[in-house]
């Protein structure tokens, strides 16, 4: 099968481009998930023309929307990150992602729980990186991670599930659309979904069922949102009897 595609920060790559010209490698990603992936990585702070090293940084404000600015000098960088970002995300629908690994705690790159500094200079961890919640919104069903949270098991096996489903979903889509298709992807992956989530796996019996009453392109799309919300569910043991009734 070919690689999937993921997206990353290049710090997890061993790059040396960090606010301090270090690097933070992970071995995990790079030597056991690297052989079933292609990676594109990207540096939020680098590509929007900083230097290595660097003057570090942090989130201020409100943690709805805050601010990017440099620790010692206050330099904003708001702005500027968010054009950068809003140009490369547009740039990144070329490159067929099935998901992204995030640097955990970056104020650019962080996908939860970033730190917030208030007005005070005290922290709240309720923010999310610049850059990646302009890749969130850009795009909601991508599966997501964090090089941090893939250190939990069931939160790793959750990941590789998702990047895996969506690649083959995507191998459907490069076929001619057509009913058939989508009834053959569903039949094989009906017990997986339900193992996420057993109110999405009666609603997508249900859509394919009917699936002569839609357009195949409303039906495609349709199908596509439920099929990635109904894996970003965890599996759970009191899922796992309701395979047993199929």
């Amino acid at each position: 099968m070919e690689k999937i595609k993921l997206g990353i920060s290049s710090c997890l790559l061993g790059e040396n481009v960090r606010y301090d010209g270090g690097h933070k490698l992970d071995r995990f990603l790079t030597d056991t998930l690297g052989q079933y992936v292609d990676y594109v990585p990207v540096c939020p702070e680098v590509e929007c023309g900083l230097p290595v090293p660097r003057e570090s940084m942090h989130l201020e404000g409100d943690p709805d929307s805050p601010q990017l600015v440099t620790i010692r000098t206050k330099q904003d960088l708001t702005e500027r990150m968010i054009q950068w970002a809003r140009k490369r995300v547009a740039g990144l629908e070329k490159e067929g992602l099935c998901g992204f690994i995030f640097k955990s705690d970056s104020p650019s790159s962080g996908m939860e729980r970033v730190r917030v500094y208030n007005e005070k200079g005290m922290p709240v961890k309720k923010g999310v990186g610049m850059f990646a919640r302009v890749f969130i919104e850009h795009f909601p069903l991508l599966p997501v991670e964090d090089e941090g949270r893939l250190h939990d098991p069931k939160l790793r096996d959750n990941f590789i599930e998702r990047i895996f489903a969506l690649k083959r979903w995507r191998e459907v889509l490069e076929r001619k659309e057509s009913r058939g298709n989508l009834v053959d992807f569903h039949t094989k992956h009906k017990l997986l979904i339900l193992s996420h989530s057993p109110k999405h796996y009666q609603t997508m019996g249900k859509l394919v069922a009917k699936a002569k009453d839609l357009p195949l392109k409303e039906l495609y799309q349709k199908y596509q949102t439920l099929l990635m919300e109904s894996m970003e569910l965890k599996t759970t043991p009191k899922k796992m009897p309701m395979l047993c009734n199929i």
